[in-house]
């Protein structure tokens, strides 16, 4: 099984994606969670202000103090990365693939057949490539979720390549 996978056709650039590296990628999404939540808009300027402001009157409070709970905190990451369920959104690499004008519908290629999405559709798309800590070996690389999380007990498997037309 070929764990890589390829963006072709209709596009400026053709994108070689490999899931084996997603995991250290900060844009990944925990599964278990994502299609369960709410979507929540978020202002990051204002997240900054927010955070800043506490940590500004803190210090003023309390002094420099730095978390004892430091090292206790990348544990708990280390853990959550071996041992979570993780997809990355499709979006970011569709842009850097730069689809053409004309462009308007993505197709997964599987080893079984091709699925027909629109351009906007494939968007939303999210590509799940770890279960439980472990990457998808036997039929991926990579699942692919719709956005809205209808296909989430069913999603596509054996996924080898997305085709732009």
């Amino acid at each position: 099984m070929e764990s890589i996978l390829f963006i072709k056709g209709d596009v400026k650039y053709n994108i070689t994606l490999d899931p084996g590296v997603w995991i250290f990628d900060d844009r990944k999404v925990d599964l278990d969670t994502y299609f369960h939540e709410e979507p929540q808009q978020i202002n990051e300027l204002e997240e900054y202000t927010i955070s800043t402001s506490k940590h500004w009157e803190r210090e003023i409070r309390e002094g420099a103090i730095f978390p004892p709970t430091l090292k206790t905190e990348k544990k708990f990451e280390k853990e959550k990365v071996l041992s979570g369920t993780f997809g990355i959104p499709f979006k970011h690499f569709l842009q850097n693939a730069e689809p053409h004008e004309g462009a308007s519908s993505v197709i997964i290629e599987t080893e079984t057949g091709e699925s027909v999405h629109s351009l906007e559709a494939a968007k939303a798309f999210i590509l799940g490539f770890s279960i439980k800590g472990q990457p998808l070996r036997e039929d991926g690389p990579v699942y692919v979720y719709f956005g809205d999380g209808a296909n989430f007990a069913t999603p596509i498997k054996q996924v080898r390549s997305f085709r732009v037309e």
